[in-house]
């Protein structure tokens, strides 16, 4: 049987699984879809919180290992398309983490995904389209035999699949965030992932114009972050360091330039020990930095984690000298493609703490907006 393009034609039910603030549904409103916030499973209080602020609707914390198919309500599927989404705990697939996998009946954070597996053999009717998101490592070595056994179930529930890893970096937003989307679509038709586009955004354009001293980094966290063979830097670049002459060397700790001119030298994990970054560029601020590679994006940033403005900072221009500091929430909120407006409803009821988490638990709205509008027919309403 020839396969057709999938293209929904009828309002949709949105019913999404580990929601947290509803990207999900966030990039169908920006679509203008006709659709529904039908269904929301979250135990997390503060993101409960935090998506009703936004979305004006009033859920309450649910457990997925407690709700039945009833509680997702697909009872029409003549009337409508209902889109099941579900971005399970990434916490033992991601490099960050423990590694645990997501193996059935281990009873780890990532193995919730079989929670699905047995909501979708207990529904009578099935949502015609499933939507996952997680980290790449979901098909890696470690995971890839899992990863398969779930595709398969899928199948054999008479879902056809089709995924792919998408960087939020190429379609508009300047976050080198790679993560693994899969749509399944109940019966023969065919989907098609949305085509990358060159970034035109750049890190500085999402900052904001005013941040309160508290966000820049300390003499002491320079220190530990920054480059401290300077001698040999200057051997290599020819500099001449005329006693201190401030064209040249800004800024000084301990003896030990560190900032110099239109530049900043951050500890790397290389043959050289350091990487240049300029006014705009990313730079990763952990406390590991000195043992890792890639501290520096330029004009973008690393993905954000639920630490966020603890690891993710910027080289900014103050005061015509450089200076780094840490991304503030409404930052992370942007580079995560909400608006300002949805930060301002969810900051009213929470803390600091939990906006960073809550964004880097996100999925990037701006790359759901592209796949829910090819799953339209590459329309916006």
């Amino acid at each position: 049987m020839t396969k057709v393009n999938l293209k929904i034609d009828k309002p949709i039910q949105l019913i999404e699984l580990f929601a947290g603030i509803g990207s999900q549904a966030k990039a169908l409103e920006r679509l203008g879809a006709n659709f529904e916030h039908y269904r929301i499973c979250e135990f997390d209080k503060y993101a409960i919180k935090s998506y009703n602020a936004i979305h004006g609707t009033d859920f309450v914390t649910s457990d997925i290992t407690k709700i039945t198919a009833s509680d997702l309500g697909i009872v029409d599927t003549d009337q409508y398309c209902y889109i099941l989404t579900y971005s399970f705990p990434c916490q033992d697939l991601s490099l960050a983490g423990k590694q645990k996998g997501m193996a059935k009946g281990e009873n780890t954070r990532s193995g919730l995904l079989w929670e699905v597996e047995r909501l979708l053999n207990e529904c009578d009717e099935l949502p015609q389209i499933l939507l996952m998101e997680n980290v790449t490592q979901v098909h890696g070595t470690k995971n890839r035999e899992h990863f398969d056994e779930w595709i398969a179930f899928l199948e054999s529930k008479g879902y056809s699949n089709y995924w792919k890893d998408l960087n939020a970096k190429n379609f508009g937003i300047p976050q080198n965030r790679n993560r693994t989307f899969m749509v399944s679509v109940l019966g023969d038709y065919t989907y098609e992932f949305p085509q990358e586009f060159p970034l035109e955004l750049r890190l500085k354009d999402m900052l904001e114009d005013e941040v309160d001293e508290k966000y820049y980094l300390s003499d002491k966290m320079l220190k530990g972050m920054m480059n401290t063979n300077f001698e040999q830097y200057k051997l290599e670049n020819k500099l001449k360091d005329t006693s201190g002459n401030a064209d040249t060397i800004v800024a000084r700790f301990d003896g030990c330039p560190q900032l110099v001119k239109d530049k900043v030298l951050v500890k790397e994990a290389t043959k050289q020990g350091y990487k240049e970054a300029y006014e705009g560029d990313g730079i990763n601020i952990s406390s590991r930095m000195k043992y890792q590679r890639g501290n520096v994006r330029p004009n973008s940033c690393q993905t954000l984690t639920c630490s966020g403005g603890n690891d993710r900072g910027v080289v900014v221009s103050d005061a015509h000298k450089l200076r780094i500091r840490k991304l503030t929430p409404k930052e992370c909120w942007r580079l995560m493609g909400f608006d300002d407006a949805d930060f301002e409803k969810a900051g009213a009821e929470i803390s600091n703490t939990q906006l960073y988490k809550q964004a880097g638990n996100s999925i990037v709205v701006d790359v759901l907006y592209y796949i829910f509008r090819n799953m339209l027919g590459g329309q916006e309403y």
